[in-house]
């Protein structure tokens, strides 16, 4: 009877642990810096509004004569203002840089999920296509994800997409921090970026560390590997995963000139 008892407490605390992990997986997920920061001086503030009602504060970065515009994608942490580096890095050889921030991030409303980052993006692309004749979509980490998924959606392909440091999915870059929880089987919001990437026509370069400690590379040549239009890897030699030299900096400006003429 015993056993039985300590079978029953273990089983009723798996249950327990699977509830809370299902409850608070975003939490895992998503790290937002909820901070507004204000623009610095030369950085503009744009209003996006989104297809499922949300009003979201974005920056424009960079001459507003340029045809070109890097729509870029952060990763799961921070804000905007964490990415300003890499905005003037591009902005610094005649690019327009909108620095998007997700629902949740940055002073926005919301929380963030899949479908809702989904509905961000869209809306930084339509502000775009406003304005500019190219559009390069840079994606980091999560944000690689976030692009992917809206390269293949847009009525008019983007002109070339930088993936940096992309998982093959979110179940699978779980499965390699939690080998012991049903990681595939709990997620709700999934981010299967190898498989979206089949579909993309555009140019693609994937970046990525050798060393990176939070999405194993292999995963990230998984993604280069399944990309139809792929023009090139470049493997960072030493690199993890938030190393500056995969934050800004000739890397990272390189990859995307690399999908531009001239």
């Amino acid at each position: 009877m015993g056993r039985y008892r300590v079978l029953l407490v273990v089983a009723v605390g798996l249950v327990l642990v699977v509830g809370m992990l299902w409850a608070l997986q975003r939490r895992l997920v998503y790290f937002p810096d909820r901070d507004r920061p204000a623009p610095p001086p030369g950085v503009g503030e744009i209003a996006l509004a989104t297809d499922d009602g949300m009003r979201l504060t974005a920056w424009l970065v960079g001459p507003s004569t340029s045809d070109t515009a890097v729509l870029v994608a952060p990763g799961n942490a921070g804000n905007r203002l964490d990415r300003l580096p890499l905005a003037r890095d591009l902005a610094d050889t005649g690019l327009a840089v909108l620095l998007l921030d997700y629902r949740g991030y940055g002073g926005n409303p919301g929380d963030p999920s899949e479908t809702g980052l989904a509905h961000d993006a869209r809306a930084a692309w339509n502000h775009l296509t406003e304005r500019f004749d190219r559009i390069v979509l840079y994606g980091e980490s999560l944000g690689a994800a976030v692009v992917t998924r809206l390269a293949t959606e847009v009525p008019e392909r983007p002109h070339g997409l930088v993936l940096r440091s992309p998982f093959a999915s979110l179940a699978a870059v779980g499965r390699a921090h939690y080998p012991f929880l049903p990681v595939k089987t709990l997620l709700r919001d999934r981010f299967p970026v190898a498989e979206r990437v089949r579909a993309v026509t555009a140019p693609t370069v994937v970046v990525y560390g050798t060393a990176d400690a939070v999405v194993p590379p292999a995963q990230s040549r998984e993604v280069a590997d399944a990309a139809p239009n792929l023009v090139g890897v470049v493997a960072v030699d030493g690199a993890d995963h938030n190393d500056a030299v995969l934050g800004s900096g000739s890397v990272v400006v390189d990859a995307v000139r690399r999908l531009l003429p001239g």
